[in-house]
């Protein structure tokens, strides 16, 4: 587990995240936890997922990943029942939403009706 956490740190430049955003840093070991769990499923959004496929995905997670999956969670408004599921949720679909999420802010930013 040490030794997943220390690469998950490298991944994410853990110094330099947890100088930016101390108070995020205990959510970090749920992804730790996630890349360790020895279940031959992971269940991520309501789907059983091989383990091996969710471990290899979080591994690949980079520091903009968790910036975004940690802002992402700030902005939610809903009430979250499961937040451990949710996080892990969050975190496994970082690589195929993020760059969607920034277009449509951007394309809403600047092309949205304004109201005056």
């Amino acid at each position: 587990m040490d030794g997943y956490r220390e690469l998950i740190r490298e991944n994410i430049c853990y110094d330099d995240f947890a100088r930016e955003r101390p108070y995020d840093v205990p959510q970090l070991d749920e992804m730790v936890e996630a890349v360790c769990s020895r279940k031959e499923a992971v269940r991520v959004a309501g789907n059983d997922l091989p383990q091996a496929v969710v471990k290899s995905r979080l591994l690949k997670l980079d520091g903009q990943h968790i910036r975004f999956v940690f802002d992402c969670l700030r902005e939610n408004t809903t009430q979250v029942r499961n937040m451990k599921q949710y996080l892990l949720t969050v975190l496994y679909n970082a690589p195929v939403t993020m760059e969607s999420h920034y277009v449509a802010q951007v394309n809403h930013d600047f092309y949205a009706e304004k109201t005056v």
